[in-house]
């Protein structure tokens, strides 16, 4: 039988915020980025590689491997997201009802930049499909192997990562990369 580790506590007194994905069309970069919590094993422990996706372009905008699900850490992977963002757009960030993602750590961080916090609504992994589909493929596709330890585990995430936005076809995007995609629409959304 196949072990199972769980990312998502969302059984606690936090405010929990509505899904604002349901009546979304999503048509830009940077209007709508979507969160997830995943673990990767290696030879030395469990990891936790905390991802936060561009859903137009399906590029990984912000990640952080960590050993833990703190907040803190959580929050690293929001934080190389916003940094890394082009417009002044309105944004949505969308994830489950985790406590990382009710936290005030993290809630601070999106109310300081302006960006609109939504989630699923209930139990249902399918109302953050993308989210998941990304740890899928990350997971099925690059981290295939286990590393010796940690630090090793993360060279492996970076090069990942990098080889995913900007080599990767998918077959939604028209079999273009998500870098692609995400820099060729921002910059048309920044001179139209």
């Amino acid at each position: 039988m196949k072990s199972y580790t769980r990312t998502t506590f969302s059984k606690h007194w936090l405010r929990k915020y509505d899904n604002l994905l349901k009546e979304c069309k999503i048509e830009r970069p940077e209007q709508v980025y979507v969160s997830d919590i995943t673990y990767v094993k290696s030879h030395e422990k469990t990891h936790y590689l905390s991802l936060v996706t561009d859903a137009y372009s399906r590029k990984i905008v912000g990640y952080k491997l960590s050993d833990d699900m703190s907040a803190e850490n959580v929050v690293q992977a929001l934080k190389m997201a916003i940094k890394g963002r082009k417009s002044k757009l309105p944004l949505i960030h969308h994830s489950d009802r985790g406590l990382q993602y009710c936290s005030k750590i993290y809630q601070d961080v999106l109310n300081q930049n302006g960006i609109k916090p939504s989630m699923t609504d209930g139990y249902d992994c399918y109302q953050n499909a993308l989210a998941e589909r990304i740890n899928g493929i990350l997971k099925s596709e690059f981290l295939i192997y286990k590393c010796k330890d940690g630090t090793t585990l993360e060279k492996l995430v970076n090069v990942s990562i990098n080889t995913y936005n900007t080599k990767r076809p998918h077959l939604s995007l028209m079999m273009e990369t998500p870098n692609f995609i995400h820099e060729k629409t921002s910059q048309e959304n920044l001179t139209g």
